[in-house]
Order: structure tokens, then C-alpha cells, then sequence
């Protein structure tokens, strides 16, 4: 070990008396105070424009845009070539290297010690991110440093891989350009390998491992795994291991046969080792962040875990459908990220992929392939993305497999477990695409237990829930490409009609405009059900309080008389903005969320709502209309507006209000369980129409209600609740001017002071 660090020092020695060391260091500092005093402005100034913050630390570092760490390792190799390049290259073109061999030192000794002095160098780079750290402990308020100190951590096992690249290069040639470039052109395909020969099944894994591209983002964002630290430390290994062999062969002239055998036999003994310890089952993981954010939150894991047995994730892959491209060779493995935090909690997971052709709904085909039929459109697409047409499966061969027609041929995912059990995953039609953990959660959980069953009931001029009018409700209910539909958020749906008596597993009842009355037997159906303690949602309309208010009276509301109007200058009198109380917030956080962030819920065409207390209910004013210009109910033919005056004028006998309720939340105990409903003054609200429609400066989070309603009145079951603890580091104790101080002396002084530093220490070399 001695012999090791004496070499380590003679080369350090070496390197910080001449410039490059020094010049690189400096570069590197303006390039990092760049970086961080960027980022550190955007977040004061959004700060002093009133703007909230969260995650400050993790945003100053790992923003996968202006993060500091982000930004350093992209550019990182390119230093290291500089670095190494003379680390072997100077002994063999001086003829030093003789005096090595003839000297009692072995190769490792050599190798060790060299690679030892990038590694000090390694630290020194890590002490300048560190002042960043530090500085940033200091300025901002329950900096998580413990979630930073782990992308530190990453950035400077990426730097020790990069040296142990150079040093072999290095050891391959007397000239130290050429190392240089060698170096350099390594650390290229090292980061491009993991794009090659991915439709190639039989090597996609290795290479994909071997890619050393993004290692270190997963330490930057706060998560430890062992695959990468593992990944690191082979790949180190490997390239050490290469320049002992190679000093070896130069020193015992050893035939090329039998060196690049040794050569093969350690890439092969790395390789494997990186396969076995990329395998879910050995991996382990640390979240370092304060919140855990890299991890499936506790709702999450609870449900995983009761996910006994092996499952298998098939994935259809239709080569017509617009999303085929998430499921082709070449993107496989990293859609299969999806599920990585899955995997961490159940390894057991296996994933397969099923390609094949079929008619889909994709009108940008039909376009560019008109008149060819799907096979002939199959084979286009196999010529331009060069795949084997025999990797598709016929439409008569899916069928055979699974029945997708119900799925519109899409790509879709089924969840099977040993068992057979069986549920469907989709992607949505939205900028994600990719369902979140709430999605899967929420079909995990839909095979451990049995999830909430919502009926919506017909028979009465209803809104209906498999219609696609604007004013009936698949949308919400059951369509497949919505991320917040019903079915895709863990519940299952019916219709229901009154003439019988509903089903037990019918746990939430929807009552949606109806337009006529019940006849005795089906009020005593639902009467039933109602005795029995179950759940309800009644969507009112005005216009149909003599048809409503008979059911809403056992629950002491009644629907007001006339329609709800304000005076509005952009929108018509009757466009109501509800919105959400604190006691609604309270109850809900989807609801409170709206709160919070300002949003409402639109309402076009809304009856008030009127309530007591004592028909054995809790009531809660979940929506109120808004308070700015006053509210009331217009019982007249019409809201008139008086053009001349531009002002809405209540008809006689009617007064204005600060604000009308317009959902109300009640509940009672109903033996061993709480019974929950929900009343709405506004049927439209929740339709198709309504929230997939935007309009000019107002907020609107229609889906934030009906997920919310249905999150309660499924007893908090679903949809998932996969929130996490709010990051306590939402300010930094700095204004606008403090940035320029800050730059003068992170990008000014500091480089400034490593420069004289420097100057001093080749002034003193000189006089010796």
C-alpha cells in the first residue's frame, strides 16, 4: 500500500505543477458557479414574484433542466481525457517506464497508484460541488442535504469510471493525443451503447447495461441502488484490470493471441457480473431524499404487498396503433421503467411483450396508407423501422391469445397473476401517456380486493353512463383512453334499474337528472338501499325540482325553486363558478387541492340548494356559488338582462345572496358503517361537455370534484391516494441582490483565488 500511494503522490506532483491541472479546475469552477447561480436566480426570482416553491434543494441540483448536478454531468468527460492522458502515455514515450519495470513494483502497484491520484482528483472536483452544498445549507431553509449528498455521491463514481477508462487508454499508446482521443471516443460509445442493437433480443440486456449514459441520475435524484454502484465499481474493475493486463503483456511480451484472450475472459467475468446484479430480485435501494420521493408511497406498498404469487405484465403491442412505438424492440426496455419502483417491491414481476397487427383507430395511417390493407400497411412499417415481419402476430393469432377488440386494439397491458386472475392497464390520450402509480395501484389493487361498484341508475330520462353525447357521462365513467375515468381509477360500473331491488355489491348508487318520478315499488327499492347505509350521488337540474325534491326530502334538501344567475360580463347569467369551502377542503384533499390552487368547478345552469339538519344527517357545503357580484335564484321565465344597464335584475320576490350551496356533502352512521351522498344543484357539471371543455380565464377542475366525490363515498378506498409529504425547503432566505453578490464570488472570486493559489505554487517550484 505504500508503494501505492508513493506512486499516487509522484504523479500528483507531477500533475498540479503543470497548468492542465490547475486550468481544468478553474473552467470546471466558472462552468459549476454558472450553473448553480443560474438555477439559484430562477428560484429567488420566482420567490420575489410571489411564485410558491417546492423542493428547493432537489430543484437547485437535480432539475432534470438547470440542476446543478444535471448540468455537470453532461460535460464531465469531457475533462477527463485531458486528465488521464498522459497518466501511462508519458512513461512509455519517455522511456520511464523501464525504470519501473526494473524497480521492485509490481503492475498493480503501478496501475493502482496512478489510478489513486484521478481519484484525489475526483475529490477535489467533489469539494467544489460541495461549496455549492454548503452554501446552499445556509441559504436555504431545511436543505436536504442528505437527498443532495447522494448525487454528490453518484457524480463521483461517474468520475472515478471515467478515470479508469482513461488509464487504460492511456496504457495502450506512447502518445498522449491519441490517448486523448481514445478516451474520449470510449467514453462516447460507453454512452451510446445502451441505444444499439436494442431490437436484437440476445444482446439488448448487455447492452444496455454496459451504457454508462444517465448512471448517475438516479443518485442525483436522491436514490441509491446497488445496480449502479455495483455498475460502477465493475466497470472500474474492468478497466483496471485491462491496463495490469496490459502492462503485463508489454513487460513479458506476451503474445497478442494469448493477451487478448485475457482481455475477452475479464470483459466476460465483468459482463456477468453486471447481468447477475442488475436482476430485481439482488437489487437494493436507499431514498436519501427527506419525502422519499424515488418510492411508491405507503398506500402504494401496502396493496403490492399483498400481491402474493408470481405476475406477469403482458404488454400488446399493435404496429398500427399511434402508441406502437412505446412497445417496440428498440424502446423495450425502457418502457419497462415503468414499473421500476414496482420492481423494487416485487421483484418477482415479469414482463412480455406480444407484437402484432390488427385495424386500430388511427386516422394519420389511413392517410398515408390509403388502400392498403393492415397487413400491407404492417410491412411498410417493418421495412422503414427494418424489423422481421415474422415478430407480428396475425389478427387471427391475437385472437387466439387475448380478445383486444373491447380495447380498440390499442396498446394495452394486461396484469395476470399465477392464478389467472386478470385486469387491463391502458395508456391515455394525454401528455403522459403512460399511466402513473395511481393508475397501476389501482389495478393491482383491483386484484386483491374487491373495489367499489358504482350503479347509475336509468329508467327515467337519466344521464347515461355509456352514451357519448355532451351530456351524458361515459366519459368520466368508463372511457378507456381517460386517465381519470372511473374503471381506469379502480372502480367498476352498472346500470341499474329501480324496478328491482339493487344488487348488494352495488356500493354507490348515481342519480343523475332524472325526469320523472318513481313509481312506489322502485321508491321503495331505493328507499331499500338507502336503509341499508348506501352510498349516493343525486345530480339535480333546475327544471326538475317536483321530480327531485320528493327524494331529497328524507334527507332534509330540497332543490330551490328557479335557476341560480349572476351578474357576469363574459358569461351567460346562468354560468355558475362554484367553489370549494373549507369544509369541503377538509373532508377531501382532492377538494382542498382546488382550494388551494384557486380552481372551481363550472356549473352551467345550477338549482340552489336548501338544507336542515334534522333528519339525522351531518351536512356539509362542499360548493358554494361565487361571491363576486352576488348570487340569487331567478324564479322568473327567464334571467333578464337589461342591455342599456348591463346588469342582471332579480324578478319580484327574489333576493340577493352572498353565496348559494350548490353540492352538499351528508353522513350518517348506518350500523357499523358511515352512509355518504352527495347532492348536486348541477347535473352538467360532471358531463362529457363540461369537463373536456376549456374557457378563457377560468380555472376549472371539474374531474378534481368527481374523483374527490368518489373518493370519499368509496370510503377513501379509490382512487389511490399516492400523495407524499409536502418538502419542508419551499424558501430561500435571499433577495434579488444577494444573486450578484453570489456571482461575483462563486464565478469571480473563488476561480480567482485558485489561480493565485496556483501562480504561488509555480513561483515556488521555479525559485527551487
Amino acid at each position: 500500500m505504500k508503494m501505492i500511494l508513493r506512486i499516487a503522490r509522484a504523479e500528483l506532483q507531477t500533475l498540479f505543477y503543470s497548468p492542465i491541472a490547475w486550468l481544468i479546475l478553474i473552467i470546471f469552477t466558472i462552468q459549476a458557479s454558472m450553473a448553480y447561480c443560474n438555477v439559484l436566480d430562477w428560484q429567488v426570482s420566482s420567490q420575489a414574484l410571489a411564485y410558491k416553491l417546492e423542493s428547493v434543494s432537489m430543484t437547485i441540483f437535480a432539475n432534470h433542466r438547470m440542476g446543478v448536478f444535471t448540468i455537470v454531468q453532461q460535460y464531465l468527460y469531457l475533462y477527463i481525457p485531458l486528465l488521464t492522458m498522459g497518466l501511462m502515455s508519458r512513461e512509455l514515450s519517455s522511456g520511464s517506464i523501464k525504470l519501473l519495470y526494473s524497480s521492485p513494483v509490481t503492475n498493480t502497484q503501478i496501475i493502482l497508484g496512478k489510478y489513486m491520484s484521478m481519484v484525489f482528483y475526483a475529490l477535489l472536483i467533489s469539494v467544489i460541488l460541495m461549496v455549492f452544498m454548503v452554501f446552499s445549507f445556509f441559504t436555504v431553509p431545511q436543505f436536504d442535504f442528505w437527498g443532495v449528498t447522494a448525487g454528490l455521491i453518484g457524480l463521483f463514481l461517474l468520475i472515478c469510471a471515467y478515470a479508469a477508462v482513461g488509464l487504460f487508454m492511456s496504457s495502450l499508446t506512447s502518445y498522449q493525443v491519441v490517448a486523448a482521443i481514445g478516451t474520449l471516443a470510449t467514453l462516447t460509445l460507453l454512452n451510446l451503447v445502451g441505444s444499439m442493437w436494442q431490437d436484437v433480443a440476445f444482446v439488448r440486456d448487455i447492452a444496455y447495461w454496459l451504457s454508462m449514459k444517465g448512471r448517475s441520475t438516479e443518485f442525483i435524484n436522491g436514490l441509491i441502488c446497488s445496480e449502479d454502484v455495483l455498475y460502477f465499481l465493475i466497470v472500474i474493475a474492468l478497466f483496471l484490470s485491462l491496463s495490469i493486463l496490459r502492462l503485463k503483456a508489454i513487460r513479458q511480451k506476451t503474445p497478442f493471441r494469448i493477451a487478448a484472450g485475457r482481455y475477452v475472459g475479464v470483459a466476460l467475468i465483468a459482463v456477468i457480473l453486471g447481468y447477475i446484479t442488475s436482476r430485481p430480485a439482488l437489487m437494493f435501494y436507499h431514498d436519501s431524499t427527506r419525502t422519499n420521493l424515488n418510492t411508491l408511497t405507503p398506500n402504494s406498498q401496502k396493496i403490492v404487498a399483498q400481491m402474493k404469487g408470481d405476475l406477469t405484465v403482458n404488454t400488446y403491442v399493435n404496429i398500427l396503433d399511434a402508441y406502437y412505438y412505446l412497445g417496440m424492440p428498440k424502446t423495450e426496455l425502457r418502457d419497462m421503467e415503468v414499473f421500476r419502483q414496482y420492481l423494487r417491491f416485487k421483484p418477482e414481476i415479469k414482463m412480455n411483450y406480444i407484437r402484432y397487427y390488427d385495424h386500430a383507430n388511427n386516422p394519420r395511417l389511413d392517410k398515408r396508407y390509403p388502400g392498403k390493407s393492415d397487413k400491407e400497411r404492417m410491412i411498410e412499417y417493418a421495412k422503414v423501422f427494418k424489423l422481421d415481419t415474422a415478430i407480428f402476430k396475425t389478427p387471427e393469432e391475437i385472437q387466439k391469445i387475448e380478445n383486444l377488440k373491447s380495447e380498440g386494439n390499442r396498446f394495452v397491458r394486461t396484469l395476470v397473476r399465477e392464478n389467472g386472475e386478470k385486469t387491463f392497464l391502458r395508456v391515455f390520450d394525454d401528455r403522459n401517456v403512460q399511466p402513473s402509480e395511481a393508475e397501476i395501484t389501482a389495478a393491482f389493487k383491483r386484484m386483491v380486493m374487491d373495489l367499489p361498484e358504482i350503479g347509475f341508475v336509468t329508467g327515467h330520462g337519466e344521464r347515461s353512463a355509456t352514451k357519448s353525447k355532451d351530456d351524458d357521462y361515459s366519459v368520466f365513467a368508463q372511457e378507456k383512453t381517460f386517465r381519470y375515468s372511473l374503471i381506469n381509477q379502480g372502480f367498476d360500473y352498472s346500470e341499474v334499474s329501480l324496478d328491482k331491488e339493487i344488487p348488494q355489491e352495488i356500493s354507490i348508487l348515481v342519480m343523475a337528472d332524472m325526469k320523472s318520478t318513481l313509481t312506489p315499488e322502485q321508491q321503495a327499492n331505493l328507499d331499500s338501499y338507502i336503509a341499508r347505509g348506501g352510498n349516493l350521488l343525486i345530480a339535480g337540474e333546475p327544471g326538475r325540482q317536483s321530480v327531485v325534491n320528493p327524494i331529497l326530502e328524507k334527507f332534509g334538501v330540497k332543490l330551490m325553486e328557479g335557476t341560480l344567475v349572476r351578474q357576469s360580463a363574459n358569461f351567460a347569467p346562468d354560468f355558475i363558478q362554484a367553489i370549494p369551502t373549507k369544509e369541503g377542503s377538509d373532508m377531501i384533499y382532492l377538494i382542498d387541492d382546488m382550494r388551494v390552487d384557486g380552481y372551481i368547478t363550472t356549473m352551467p345552469g345550477c338549482a340552489g340548494l336548501t338544507y336542515s339538519k334534522d333528519k339525522g344527517f351531518n351536512v356539509t357545503e362542499m360548493f358554494v356559488s361565487d361571491t363576486t357580484g352576488g348570487t340569487w335564484s331567478e324564479t322568473g321565465s327567464a334571467a333578464l338582462l337589461d342591455d342599456s344597464a348591463a346588469v342582471i335584475k332579480p324578478s319580484a320576490g327574489d333576493s340577493i345572496m352572498v353565496s348559494i350551496p350548490t353540492v352538499l356533502a351528508l353522513d350518517r352512521k348506518v350500523g357499523d358503517k358511515t352512509q355518504k351522498i352527495i347532492i348536486s344543484g348541477d347535473a352538467d357539471c360532471i358531463s362529457n361537455g363540461e369537463i373536456s371543455i376549456g374557457r378563457k380565464d377560468v380555472n376549472a377542475a371539474n374531474y378534481n370534484f368527481i374523483m374527490g366525490a368518489f373518493y370519499w363515498m368509496s370510503d377513501e378506498e379509490v382512487p389511490i391516494d399516492v400523495r407524499r409529504p409536502t418538502p419542508p425547503d419551499d424558501k430561500i432566505s435571499m433577495g434579488v441582490p444577494g444573486i450578484a453578490i453570489t456571482r461575483w464570488a462563486l464565478m469571480g472570486a473563488l476561480p480567482l483565488a485558485m489561480l493565485i493559489f496556483y501562480i504561488l505554487i509555480w513561483v515556488r517550484r521555479k525559485g527551487r
